[in-house]
């Protein structure tokens, strides 16, 4: 089940840092993409400016605010991910009408809660 996390930040005290941690420790694929270079759980965050390639996606987790995401709704799309989580701060109805007609589950939930309570 890979997740792709949108926003990906190396900064320990971030959300998008704690979840990359816990894909880790609960052995879950993950590739983080965001704007910042760096370092998530020794991965190389790719940039998202590049549109990398990403094979087999199962969820995008969002981490980046409405605003920034309109840029990368094709990008994001592209990756024929099986569902997308809105995490608290990121809710798109735009988006998430979008990516429905196409198929992808949506929620509104918080990742880190899903992971810590076995619902991911």
């Amino acid at each position: 089940r890979k997740t792709v996390i949108v926003g990906s930040v190396p900064k320990p005290y971030r959300y998008a840092y704690q979840a990359a941690e816990m894909l880790e420790r609960k052995k879950i694929d993950f590739v983080p993409i965001g704007i910042q270079e760096g370092q998530v759980m020794g991965q190389e965050i790719l940039n998202v400016y590049d549109k990398p390639t990403i094979k087999d996606v199962h969820t995008l987790t969002l981490y980046i605010n409405p605003e920034r995401q309109e840029t990368w709704y094709d990008y994001m799309l592209s990756l024929k991910p099986q569902r997308i989580i809105f995490n608290p701060g990121t809710e798109n109805q735009e988006f998430k009408m979008m990516a429905e007609a196409q198929g992808i589950e949506c929620l509104e939930a918080c990742t880190l809660v899903m992971l810590s309570v076995g619902d991911f």
